[in-house]
């Protein structure tokens, strides 16, 4: 037996027990003549003594320790003249009494440190010692209790946990696949599924009628800190339900999630948002409800006062950023060239600085008076001592998304994104399609086998745009603060509604049963009203975590070229795989094939 405890579990009531240790040198010290040495294993810090007056041999062994050496070691457990409190194990160490080596170590290219000395590229390289540090190693602690809470929860409910394939066939709608050739049937492919979304469909059509699945998906697109080419979804489905029935089962697993992983306690009910209340306050889909400054339209009242960037507008709108008239010319100025980054959009920027003795000052002072601009800041809800700022443009949707983006970076400014508040809620009721103005086309705003709302159900069957346009979807989001964690839909359960959805998405009919026929068919055989969603699980456990990234929470995660760096992936196939599989490589020099209308 190489240990018989962790290197985190011995406590003040252990002193006088003899013990075996192993794990690996953290540093090793000396001082006087006693060598002290902190060993590490994935539980925890416990430090070794040699003593002064120990024999020469053990002496000898434990100065020749070097970072990272795997050792064993046997000793005393004794009480810390001086103890630390930072540590678990801070009021003991162990006198020792035998070290064996079981592994050197070169010299680790980085301090296995919680604050690290590598950089991240080097630390991605060097993944697995990466993992070795202790942030890393209670991400993925985290991580697999959220999965045990999951689970526990789930099949408390009556889920079962059933597999999906991993080979299927290519769909290319919205995200890229990544395809696999087949060697067994040369010229064709595979792809690796996006979401289980068709397959849990057809589970619900075979009687399965609570199914779910953490499982992998795969999609070719770029990367940030929250996408990962692949990544894990907490994928459910349920028959026989309504979306309150789904809502409501959802939202009690993660209240479940809250109360148990991080002991808070989340609104019971969640609020709930219209998607078109969501667009026209927040300026986006996932609002970060932790903060006020909410958009408002302002139009009417900046319109017809001769400054023609305002009268020529479609839309005017602005926030209201608490505390904030005191800001300088030099910030203002640095604010104006952050709107204008592509991330953002804007032209420009208009503030309006509403003083605490009750003037007012703004960079449209030619065209307003005091009285107009206090009358814009009664629409914005400005008080004394707050800053308007406010966009224009010829769409106000646009306008909105700006505002949003702008919104959310005075938040953090202001430091009002604390991380350790959370405010979730579900936005209801999107648009069902969307326009394509580059391809002239509907898309569908979620996918194509979300139900339309009931009520709507006559309006999709028209031909008008503005009728098409008002759909809503019977689609539901999860946000948490500024994030979109999960979302799902009502499915269409019937073969009529679906094949009218596909010609408003502009599927030829023979299009439609090739890409889908194996759905279409299966609701002809009693597919029950169904319904589910698919939560981010690596997104939901960053967040948990209190981090934006979910990198941390993942044990080998690509770069953001997609690159696994530290295996060196993706890579080149030797010439004999190629033939196997009756590929042939074009040089990158030479033209790409022309892309696909569907596939931009």
């Amino acid at each position: 037996m190489y240990r018989d405890h962790t290197c985190g579990e011995l406590r003040i009531g252990n002193v006088g027990q003899i013990v075996t240790l192993a794990g690996w040198v953290q540093r090793s010290r000396k001082l006087g003549g006693m060598t002290f040495i902190d060993l590490r294993d994935r539980y925890g810090i416990t430090q070794l003594v040699v003593e002064a007056d120990a024999a020469a041999e053990l002496v000898d062994v434990a100065t020749s320790l070097g970072r990272e050496y795997v050792i064993q070691a046997v000793g005393e457990v004794v009480e810390r003249q001086s103890k630390n409190p930072k540590m678990p194990t801070g009021d003991i160490e162990i006198k020792l009494q035998r070290i064996h080596i079981l592994n050197k170590s070169v010299t680790p290219p980085f301090t296995i440190e919680d604050e690290s000395d590598g950089g991240e590229d080097l630390r991605a390289k060097y993944r697995y010692l990466d993992l070795r540090r202790r942030p890393l190693q209670r991400a993925l602690a985290l991580r697999h209790r959220i999965a045990q809470e999951v689970r526990n929860y789930l099949d408390g409910q009556g889920f079962m946990e059933i597999e999906t394939p991993y080979l299927i066939k290519s769909t290319p709608e919205g995200a890229r696949d990544f395809v696999v050739p087949s060697r067994m049937n040369p010229g064709q492919f595979y792809a690796l599924p996006q979401s289980p979304q068709t397959f849990k469909q057809l589970l619900m059509v075979a009687g399965f009628d609570r199914y779910m699945q953490i499982v992998r998906c795969f999609r070719d697109e770029d990367l940030r800190a929250d996408r990962q080419p692949e990544f894990t979804q907490i994928d459910c489905e349920m028959s026989f339900v309504e979306q309150e029935d789904v809502l409501n089962m959802f939202e009690g697993m993660m209240r479940t999630l809250f109360k148990n992983v991080l002991d808070v306690d989340i609104p019971n009910p969640l609020p709930r948002m219209n998607w078109f209340d969501a667009m026209d306050r927040y300026g986006s889909d996932k609002p970060d409800i932790r903060f006020g400054m909410t958009i408002h339209e302002i139009t009417p009242l900046a319109q017809g006062k001769g400054f023609g960037v305002f009268d020529t507008a479609k839309y005017v709108g602005g926030i209201c950023v608490p505390g904030a008239a005191d800001y300088s010319r030099k910030q203002l100025d640095e604010l104006t060239e952050w709107v204008k980054r592509p991330q953002v959009g804007a032209k420009g920027l208009i503030y309006i600085k509403f003083n605490e003795d009750g003037t007012v000052k703004s960079s449209v002072d030619k065209f307003f008076s005091p009285e107009d601009l206090w009358k814009i800041g009664e629409a914005l809800e400005a008080k004394k001592g707050d800053l308007a700022l406010i966009l224009s443009g010829d769409s106000s949707r646009k306008v909105q998304t700006m505002l949003g983006v702008l919104r959310l970076e005075m938040g953090s400014r202001l430091g009002l994104r604390d991380p350790k508040v959370f405010a979730p809620l579900w936005i209801v009721d999107f648009p069902l399609f969307e326009w394509d103005e580059e391809e002239n086309r509907w898309n569908a705003m979620h996918h194509p086998f979300t139900a339309p709302k009931p009520e709507h159900l006559d309006w999709y069957l028209s031909d008008k745009q503005e009728d098409i346009a008002k759909v809503c979807a019977n689609a539901y989001d999860f946000v948490l603060n500024g994030n979109e964690l999960g979302g799902g839909s009502i499915r269409i359960h019937d073969a009529k509604i679906q094949q009218r959805i596909f010609e408003i998405l502009g599927f030829s009919q023979e299009e439609a049963e090739y890409k889908f026929g194996f759905l279409i068919h299966a609701f002809q055989y009693g597919a029950p009203p169904h319904g589910g969603l698919a939560f981010g699980f690596d997104r939901v456990c960053a967040l948990f975590g209190g981090c934006d990234s979910i990198r941390d929470y993942i044990a080998f995660p690509k770069n953001n070229q997609g690159r696994d760096v530290m295996i060196e992936s993706p890579s080149k196939i030797d010439q004999i795989q190629l033939d196997e599989l009756e590929i042939e490589l074009r040089k990158p020099e030479q033209e790409s094939l022309p892309r696909s209308p569907r596939h931009p």
